[in-house]
């Protein structure tokens, strides 16, 4: 089977889902060597769908899943292996990662025997797996099983975060990518795939009402016990406020930029645009971001 590139992904990114995939064929001088898909939530609500309303446990406190949430997509990163009938490879990304440079460089890596590569964050003794960009050996990962471990969350035989940290796997079968395959909301010389991961600045975002429940997971923090009643006293999006600009210009004239050149090719057309700009799923002034920035240098 040919290695794929999956990008997982609901309503609420399906934008920049598709700019991810047009970065991931861009960027490469082997676009012909592997397929690009999309995982969507809306193709698998027989999996979801039931769950609707229904709590589970994240961040040491419960939580209510809404299948409209911003990151309602998360699990479908570990449903790569069963698409691929646990055979070859994947890589797996969420759908605010950005192809800098050759994605096939990583598809086509020496994996030295392990199940999966990920980038690794924070400082000892506080490490931990990032899942959002993997390079998958389907073979072994026949134990993924997406609607048996997500039903698991329900019965409160599994935690959100430890399964998103990869915390349930052999550590042992996982091993390290160098970060610039995974670069948080950085863009420099090193940097292989950019990851907008700041969901506050997300370039796309600018100037829309806030729709993700931010994290609780630090139960000696203030401001974790402020935001939990305020979920609680106000709903889930209810007093966060507006997405804001991203810091760095030429993050946002990197996004635009792409998505530039996806209305350019027909990837992206102007109407899909103007109905997720009506839904609040992009800014309102895409299109007059679009005609500022300056056209994308050529892959190389």
């Amino acid at each position: 089977m040919q290695p794929t590139v999956f990008i997982h992904t609901n309503h609420k990114q399906y934008i920049g889902a598709l700019v991810s995939a047009h970065s991931m064929r861009r960027n490469s001088a082997h676009a012909g060597k592997f397929d690009v898909r999309l995982i969507e939530l809306k193709d698998h609500m027989d999996v979801f769908g039931k769950y609707e309303g229904r709590d589970y446990l994240r961040d040491g406190t419960s939580r209510t899943w809404l299948n409209d949430d911003l990151q309602s997509f998360t699990p479908l990163r570990f449903m790569p292996p069963e698409l691929m009938g646990y055979e070859g490879r994947a890589v797996v990304v969420d759908p605010d990662v950005f192809a800098v440079r050759d994605v096939h460089d990583l598809l086509s890596m020496d994996m030295d025997g392990k199940s999966i590569l990920c980038c690794q964050r924070g400082t000892a003794p506080r490490v931990h797996n990032a899942s959002s960009v993997m390079l998958l050996d389907c073979a072994k990962l026949r134990h993924w099983k997406v609607a048996e471990d997500f039903d698991k969350l329900f019965r409160r035989e599994r935690e959100y975060k430890t399964w998103m940290n990869l915390g349930y796997e052999d550590q042992g079968t996982i091993g390290a990518l160098d970060p610039g395959w995974n670069d948080f909301d950085r863009l420099s010389d090193r940097t292989r795939m950019i990851h907008n991961t700041r969901r506050k600045t997300q370039p796309w975002k600018s100037g829309l009402p806030v729709d993700f429940v931010p994290a609780e997971n630090n139960p000696y923090s203030p401001i974790s016990w402020l935001m939990y009643l305020r979920r609680r006293l106000f709903g889930p999006y209810g007093l966060l406020g507006s997405y804001k600009a991203h810091p760095d210009k030429r993050q946002e004239q990197f996004f635009f930029g792409l998505l530039k050149e996806c209305v350019e090719e027909g990837v992206v057309t102007e109407a899909e645009i103007r109905e997720h700009m009506r839904q609040n799923h992009v800014r309102h002034d895409a299109f007059e971001v679009m005609a500022s920035v300056p056209p994308l240098p050529k892959a190389a």
